[in-house]
């Protein structure tokens, strides 16, 4: 079987699961974070709406420089609205899915690289960069999911109940 295929399944419950956290995300609280060192929480949101586009460029791009020489370099943004970060997130579902469904065995196997100002950091294959984001934004989901606890808001049920949600989801 093609490598797409055993992906989607993964991916669609991922991104349900993200959704699910993100709609809970209060409003007025995009400043808010748990620690002087901790991402806000709006940053936060925004990030895991972000993370399927970086899916979409894992399999899409042959590298990334998010520091280019002579270009802007990567500027974190922090959305307001809990309505921006769904519509985000729900393109970024969209085109990623989309992308991820049409990329052959041959083109997950090419090496894809990670620049930061022009300089290499790694390199690995296009399958384990889509993987390593799924992984990431599984990591920020659960982050956010603290976050919620700590603010009062239900957390979702994920990967079985929750101590909000005691049901399985089907």
């Amino acid at each position: 079987m093609p490598i797409a295929p055993t992906l989607i399944p993964e991916f669609d419950e991922e991104m349900a699961a993200t959704r699910r956290a993100l709609e809970r995300v209060p409003t007025g609280k995009a400043a808010w974070k748990p620690h002087p060192k901790s991402m806000p929480l709006g940053r936060l949101a925004t990030l895991l709406a972000e993370l399927p586009g970086w899916a979409l460029n894992a399999v899409t791009l042959d590298e990334l420089d998010i520091a280019p020489p002579g270009g802007p370099p990567f500027r974190p943004v922090i959305l307001e609205s809990g309505k921006e970060i769904l519509e985000l997130l729900d393109r970024n579902v969209q085109a990623a899915r989309t992308a991820l469904a049409a990329t052959s065995d041959a083109e997950f196997a090419k090496p894809w690289t990670f620049k930061y100002g022009g300089r290499a950091v790694w390199t690995k294959t296009k399958r384990d960069v889509y993987r390593n984001v799924v992984n990431h934004l599984v990591h920020h989901r659960g982050q956010l999911t603290v976050y919620l606890r700590m603010n009062d808001v239900p957390v979702p049920a994920i990967y079985g109940p929750s101590a909000d949600e005691q049901g399985f989801r089907a």
